[in-house]
């Protein structure tokens, strides 16, 4: 448990951003299911529209610190190669 002041800051400050990270990671994943749904559905123009949306979305959330670049970059060339796929 935290003892100085500054400590317990620290501890109500990382529960305030966990709880807002989760958020924002839930909203990324969402939209990334969005695209999978489409892709199997294989529908190219739903699929299409949904990454856009998406990337949007995950190239926030890893300037926010919340996904690694690499990470993201490696979520979007998965997914457009596998809309490419489609047709």
């Amino acid at each position: 448990m935290a003892n100085s002041a500054g400590s317990k800051k620290r501890a109500r400050q990382a529960i305030k951003r966990r709880a807002h990270n989760g958020g924002l990671r839930s909203m990324v994943r969402t939209y990334l299911k969005k695209v999978d749904a489409a892709i199997e559905a294989g529908n190219k123009e739903e699929a299409q529209a949904a990454y856009v949306v998406a990337t949007s979305k995950l190239d926030k959330a890893t300037t926010k610190g919340l996904y690694h670049k690499n990470k993201a970059a490696r979520h979007k060339s998965r997914l457009n190669a596998q809309i490419k796929a489609i047709a």
